[in-house]
């Protein structure tokens, strides 16, 4: 979990990255490894955790000052963990690096290659 919840934004602007309700954000995170980490990891190695959990705080200040994040209604039960989607649809999303395939890159393979 400590690497879902490491944020760029949260560090640079000494802001705090935890969930509001744990049990829920936790929840999420282990159908996202269950179903997808954990089945990437076996096949293609070690992965980097890019971005995972925001809190709405961050997630929010994100989208306001950088424009690189969703709104909070968009990112509800993607990258903000700890509260449901519109629907009450509970989920987890995180973007990720495929160590194996950018070592593969130099050598002329493709994402859609290793898709």
């Amino acid at each position: 979990m400590r690497d879902f919840l490491c944020s760029d934004i949260a560090n640079i602007h000494h802001m705090t990255n935890l969930p509001g309700d744990p049990d829920l954000a936790i929840a999420a995170g282990r159908g996202l490894c269950e179903n997808l980490l954990e089945p990437l990891q076996a096949t293609f190695g070690r992965l980097a955790i890019r971005s995972a959990y925001r809190s709405p705080e961050i997630n929010a200040f994100g989208n306001t000052h950088f424009n690189n994040c969703a709104s909070n209604a968009a990112d509800r039960a993607r990258h903000i963990w700890d509260q449901r989607s519109e629907d009450g649809g509970m989920g987890a999303m995180a973007t990720i690096v495929v160590p194996w395939l950018i070592d593969r890159l130099e050598k002329g393979m493709t994402w859609q290659a290793m898709a």
